[in-house]
């Protein structure tokens, strides 16, 4: 299954919220949809789901215009919307039959996600008496209740303990392997780089920069080395010796001494530091081509005037 958004505007009164937003994101794969607040997530999300419409453009499953009645959505908000003074297996039964589940199986996935989230125990409990984890959890439970095949997940980390953090990703990675489509927004860009394979980076209301992950990272120049070894001072002088025209700094990383930090003059002269090294004996640990991290390119794409 593929979820194309195509060339979708949308106004409120006479602020444009979304100008020409496009992107795609398939089954068996997640798709970052990352910004800013107020950059147009949160509406491009709800145009998924219909709970508004576009001025322009389509949303698209397999290339058809979708139709919401026979596919199932499932959408963990970043603003929690159940019901502290509820029982928790009534509410997830009400939502999951809102969803068009019949009673008993509303009661056989009730009982199947609360199982799997560790909160059977919790069961006939009211929502305000969980910790603010468990209560994500259960929100979590109530996502996944229709067995979705697009999965919206709003910031579904915040303030989760490592615990509960590894629980929650190991579901999300279940839905992922199982062939769900997986949209993800988060502004924890170590759980972004963890979970998609592709991102769409809004920004005014525009996709700012889209593609793979690995894609991206690899267009940035690939010209800074990281030499892990023992011997990082003796490593310095050598190679700025004996490559002085090739390389343009060697200094150690300020936050590793056992950690150098080369500048090839060009990305090409790699090979020829490998090969130094290596010819000379030393103690190499790890060497690697530096890459910008995720959060470097989100702030490098989300800066006003971009």
């Amino acid at each position: 299954m593929e979820l194309t958004i195509q060339q979708i505007h949308k106004s409120f009164g006479d602020k444009e919220v979304l100008k020409d937003i496009g992107f795609s994101a398939k089954s068996g794969s997640a798709h970052g949809l990352l910004g800013r607040n107020g950059a147009g997530k949160t509406t491009t999300i709800r145009i998924v789901m219909g709970v508004f419409f576009p001025d322009k453009g389509r949303v698209l499953i397999d290339g058809r215009q979708i139709d919401r009645s026979r596919i199932r959505i499932g959408y963990m908000p970043e603003e929690r919307g159940l019901y502290p003074k509820k029982k928790i297996s009534e509410q997830l039964v009400y939502l999951a039959m809102l969803r068009g589940l019949s009673g008993s199986d509303a009661k056989k996935a009730c009982d199947k996600w609360l199982e799997r989230m560790g909160m059977s125990e919790y069961k006939n409990k009211k929502l305000e008496t969980l910790s603010k984890g468990n209560q994500q959890k259960i929100q979590l439970a109530a996502t996944l209740m229709c067995d979705p095949e697009i999965v919206i997940l709003d910031e579904p980390f915040s303030g989760l303990d490592p615990v509960n953090a590894m629980l929650l990703k190991d579901v999300i990675k279940e839905m992922i392997d199982r062939g769900s489509v997986v949209l993800f927004s988060s502004h924890q860009m170590n759980y972004v780089e963890e979970f998609c394979d592709s991102i769409s980076i809004l920004n005014g209301g525009k996709i700012a920069l889209e593609g793979r992950i690995s894609e991206i990272k690899r267009s940035y120049p690939r010209d800074r080395i990281a030499v892990s070894s023992s011997e990082c001072d003796k490593i310095a002088p050598f190679v700025i010796r004996n490559m002085s025209g090739d390389i343009l700094s060697a200094d150690k990383d300020k936050e590793n001494d056992n950690t150098l930090i080369i500048k090839l003059k060009d990305p090409a002269f790699k090979g020829r530091l490998m090969k130094e090294l290596s010819d000379n004996n030393f103690d190499i640990d790890e060497f690697r081509v530096i890459e910008p991290s995720l959060n470097d390119i989100f702030v490098q794409y989300t800066e006003a005037g971009i």
